[in-house]
């Protein structure tokens, strides 16, 4: 959490931050950020996921900037029916500042803007903080059940 002061500085981060698509020169930045949001795991480096959206038709990598630094992401993807979300990160120090709100409206609208009807993301139980989050913004838990089989490597992760 930053200090009083600093919250007072980031007032309006909300419409001083750029969204843009991410670029290949954004992957430290991004890198970065996932690691100190606690994104990045072993078995899934940050480096191998950027370069797999960018290299896809139907996905897409978002970055926010404020003063040309990184402080968001989303990753948004489709099969041209149903939408998922992934990697919203905001770095902590500009948490509650309105930029997860406006990283995920622009992935959602890149996702309605490509004809998907429905968008969906997972979220660890464990993590209450990010629940809440989306129910803000209007996600609800719908009664499924996910499941997942690794097809290359080993079953390292989740």
């Amino acid at each position: 959490m930053p200090p009083d002061d600093s919250r007072r500085r980031h007032r309006e981060p909300a419409e001083a931050m750029l969204v843009r698509r991410a670029e290949t020169g954004d992957e430290p930045a991004i890198a970065r950020l996932w690691t100190l949001c606690d994104m990045a795991v072993p078995y899934n480096t940050p480096a191998w996921d950027t370069a797999l959206c960018r290299g896809a038709t139907h996905s897409r990598l978002f970055v926010g900037e404020i003063e040309a630094r990184v402080v968001a992401s989303a990753m948004a993807g489709h099969d041209d029916h149903r939408g998922w979300i992934y990697y919203v990160a905001v770095n902590p120090a500009w948490q509650g500042a309105g930029l997860g709100r406006v990283i995920v409206a622009h992935a959602e609208r890149w996702l309605k803007d490509s004809g998907v009807w429905k968008v969906s993301l997972m979220i660890r139980p464990s993590n209450r903080q990010a629940m809440g989050f989306y129910e803000h913004l209007g996600y609800r838990e719908t009664p499924r059940v996910v499941m997942a089989k690794t097809l290359a490597g080993d079953d390292d992760g989740d």
